[in-house]
């Protein structure tokens, strides 16, 4: 799980983090989520995809989480990440929450705009220059979100 999270923090195009995990922080930063989902070849072992949920705010805001998903660049294109987005619905509904929201879509990233809008999520708009890309350059951001 830490290789392909490090995966995507080193494209630079999609999660806002920019330091990579160790093994120690790795499993610090899996361990504080409220769940942590992953995509399994079942018959060679090997992690395909994963997501992470976890609450988006506090009190009066407790009940809308946060979800973040990376697929291993060698599986992209597989349905990897419908798979993982459709089981975190269901997880974040078993956890207690009412709405799933994404505070930071980049708009170029495209595949993910429209997964998000084929399973029913609602765009609230575009933040202009709300991303700043790995190269330096800023990009706008979608928030989404959907009721659970």
């Amino acid at each position: 799980m830490v290789r392909i999270w490090n995966e995507v923090v080193e494209e630079g195009i999609a999660f806002p983090q920019e330091e990579l995990l160790d093994e120690t922080s790795g499993k610090e930063f899996f361990d504080s989520q409220t769940y942590c989902g992953a995509a399994e070849d079942t018959e060679s072992g090997e992690i395909l995809g994963l997501y992470i949920l976890h609450p988006n705010n506090v009190g009066r805001c407790g009940h809308i989480c946060n979800a973040s998903y990376a697929v291993s660049s060698a599986k992209r294109g597989l349905h990897i990440g419908e798979m993982l987005v459709s089981d975190c619905l269901e997880k974040g509904r078993e956890k207690g929450f009412g709405i799933l929201q994404f505070n930071a879509v980049v708009a170029s990233n495209i595949h993910a705009r429209h997964l998000y809008e084929r399973l029913g999520f609602t765009r609230l708009g575009t933040i202009p220059r709300g991303f700043r890309m790995k190269d330096g350059h800023f990009e706008d951001i979608c928030p989404y979100y959907h009721i659970l």
